[in-house]
């Protein structure tokens, strides 16, 4: 069932488990996702990002009506979710289209002026039942895979304090805007981790107990089980999650050829179908953590 971000997250965040948020810029990601959380019978948050556009892989047009569609019909509750927009005509189109959440990522501008096109965004989609998440702070890309707005290493600051959200200022943004969920900036990467991450975990619940709003986490690829329990543990409730799931299928089309002696056919049907399977397994692995106290109180 099509439901808003608000919805599932403020679920998420009073009974503290995460919700997996995953960029699916094909059908065969699509249907992977879907699959797995209704086989876990969990809430799960579908995104088309407006980068993926840009490199090729698909339109908003294309995928987002295909996304909606899947999510109408789907057996548990559905976001469906534009990640990382940026231009503001981009985002009222995927509103109109049925997306129910999208991210306004005006974290690159000053800060004041990023509350000033938060709210405005949020105005609009509000008075369409449309969430809307924010971002405030700077996350690190990896040389690998990155995408989004970065920071280019935390190497290049006196202290994280310049470049990982601060608290105070969270909460000023957040009642300034109405956002319902707020993108932070603790440690976490886009793209493959190049070195293991070293995150501010302290600094989530930080800034949970000062804003008391769903909080989100970027770059969820390659990070530990444990940080993760523990992120989630601290307030965080959304955890985007992409690069490792793509490769899972990569990796599971490299694995499928390799059985393949020389000059045997190979249908490209097939190789849809085993990419779909390892995308489908890693994601389901990611939903079972995230949503770890969902089921175990079941």
């Amino acid at each position: 069932m099509l439901v808003t971000m608000k919805e599932i997250l403020d679920k998420a965040m009073a009974g503290t488990y995460a919700v997996g948020a995953f960029n699916v810029p094909n059908l065969e990601s699509i249907q992977a996702t879907i699959e797995a959380a209704e086989e876990l019978d969990v809430p799960v948050i579908i995104q088309h990002a407006q980068v993926h556009e840009d490199e090729g892989l698909t339109t908003l047009d294309e995928i987002g009506p295909t996304m909606v569609g899947y999510a109408k019909r789907a057996k548990v509750p559905v976001c469906v979710h534009l990640d990382h927009g940026v231009d503001f005509d981009y985002l009222v189109r995927a509103m109109h289209m049925g997306f129910t959440s999208v991210m306004i990522d005006a974290s690159a501008k000053p800060y004041e002026e990023n509350l000033a096109i938060t709210k405005e965004v949020c105005k609009v989609a509000h008075a369409l039942n449309v969430s809307v998440e924010a971002e405030l702070g700077a996350m690190f890309n990896s040389a690998v895979g990155s995408g989004g707005r970065a920071a280019s290493s935390l190497d290049d600051y006196d202290s994280a304090d310049e470049v990982y959200t601060n608290p105070q200022q969270a909460k000023e943004f957040i009642e300034a805007t109405g956002v319902d969920a707020l993108a932070i900036a603790f440690g976490t990467v886009h793209g493959v981790y190049l070195t293991k991450p070293a995150l501010d975990l302290d600094r989530v619940k930080l800034i949970h107990d000062a804003c008391g709003i769903p909080l989100v986490m970027h770059g969820g690829s390659g990070v530990s089980d444990e940080d993760n329990r523990t992120a989630i543990n601290n307030g965080i409730t959304k955890i985007n999650y992409y690069t490792y799931g793509t490769m899972a299928g990569a990796n599971a089309v490299r694995d499928y050829l390799a059985t393949k002696a020389e000059g045997e056919k190979i249908f490209f049907h097939d190789i849809v179908a085993e990419a779909k399977k390892g995308i489908k397994a890693d994601v389901k692995r990611a939903m079972e953590i995230f949503a770890t106290n969902l089921l175990a109180a079941r």
